[in-house]
């Protein structure tokens, strides 16, 4: 990257921020797999500012959405990579347990054909002379013949069984193939959607670059008002213990770089950041915004804690982490940083809590925010440097 493009990703507008509400929504529908063609370019900018901050708002969207494909296709291919191992190594035992059968029943085929089986013994029994002593001596001839009914059945299922897991392991094998042709079409997608965003920024003056930074700000901070004026942040509640330990884990990442795709500890993308702290905090949570909306309980905006998941746009696409006074923790967006930013920085999806049956708190204190934890665009980008 160029060092002006460089300069101009660090100091331009992202997201639009509408007017927040506290109402939950639906479940978004599942978000079709990108192709392989690429993204197409960003085309003439609009004069005004508006226009400016709105294709700004589209690209960042269809760049984010790429990138949550991406990750849920990388977690896919992760556990199916891991099935496919666990499978192998299944298969080899039940192999080495099939030609185990194998050498038996041979052994009782070759035993049986020179006459030193135990139906043999049977046979000698009924020709004796003492037919009572054969008689006596049925449990020897049902022992026989359980014996061998064991080693066939032992065959049969070690077949049948390593029949079913080489299958098994061809489909987990073709499925790998597949995730990871998907996995670099994604990428490949996500790539071009930043180049694009990349040539766009790179053709705005500072002065465009600048306005379109005031009205970001403008947006973020009418949306907030309108948020509290709604009273959806009057209440005041305490965490939990796992969730005062994601928030601790959260501000000390403050700083850090957003970087699509990075689980830390050096840089995060939006469920990154969420699903470590969380992680940290001993729970394990879905690696994407679109996963932790839609398996983690819902609780109302009104209703938040600090360490409750807080998720944006339509598609939940991103997602910021609770610690109170109508503020989150977030990873925006790429070129900016770890920061503070007020709840209605994006358009509001909804929140979950990851920790729903915990008891609260009966006291807590947010930990000291760094110096500049509020520094840069809530919604992606820093504004113009001096």
């Amino acid at each position: 990257m160029s060092g002006r493009v460089a300069r101009a990703l660090c100091s331009a507008a992202l997201a639009a921020v509408v007017a927040a509400s506290p109402a939950v929504a639906d479940p978004p529908a599942p978000v079709p797999s990108p192709s392989d063609a690429p993204a197409p370019a960003a085309g003439p900018a609009p004069q005004g500012v508006a226009g400016l901050l709105k294709q700004l708002q589209t690209l960042y969207q269809e760049a984010e959405e790429a990138g949550e494909l991406y990750k849920g296709t990388e977690e896919a291919l992760r556990e199916r990579t891991a099935e496919a191992g666990r499978l192998r190594t299944e298969l080899a035992r039940a192999r080495a347990a099939l030609d185990t059968g194998r050498r038996d029943a041979g052994r009782l085929a070759r035993d049986q054909y020179q006459g030193s089986t135990d139906f043999s013994v049977y046979l000698r029994l009924l020709l004796a002379d003492d037919p009572a002593r054969a008689l006596e001596q049925s449990h020897v001839i049902e022992r026989a013949q359980a014996g061998r009914s064991a080693v066939v059945d032992r065959l049969t299922g070690a077949e049948r069984h390593a029949e079913d897991l080489a299958a098994k392991s061809r489909t987990a094998q073709n499925q790998q193939r597949l995730l990871t042709e998907r996995r670099k079409a994604q990428r490949n997608t996500v790539e071009s959607r930043l180049k694009g965003i990349e040539a766009m920024l790179a053709s705005l003056s500072p002065e465009q670059i600048a306005a379109v930074s005031a009205l970001e700000r403008k947006n973020v901070s009418e949306a907030q008002d309108a948020l509290t004026a709604s009273g959806a942040l009057s209440s005041v509640r305490l965490p939990s213990e796992a969730g005062s330990e994601a928030v601790r884990f959260a501000i000390e990442q403050i700083g850090k770089p957003y970087v699509w795709g990075a689980e830390g500890p050096d840089s995060f993308d939006c469920s990154g950041l969420t699903s470590r702290a969380w992680s940290d905090a001993g729970r394990t949570l879905p690696r994407t915004s679109q996963e932790q909306w839609r398996e983690l309980p819902r609780v109302p905006i009104g209703s938040l804690r600090p360490g409750d998941l807080v998720v944006y746009f339509p598609e939940a696409t991103h997602v910021a982490l609770y610690i109170g006074d109508g503020l989150v923790i977030q990873a925006p967006r790429p070129g900016a940083t770890v920061k503070v930013s007020p709840l209605a920085s994006n358009p509001l999806l909804g929140a979950v809590r990851p920790d729903p049956g915990s008891t609260p708190l009966s006291s807590y204190t947010l930990p000291e925010l760094p110096e500049g934890a509020t520094s840069g665009a809530d919604t992606g980008y820093d504004a113009p440097a001096t």
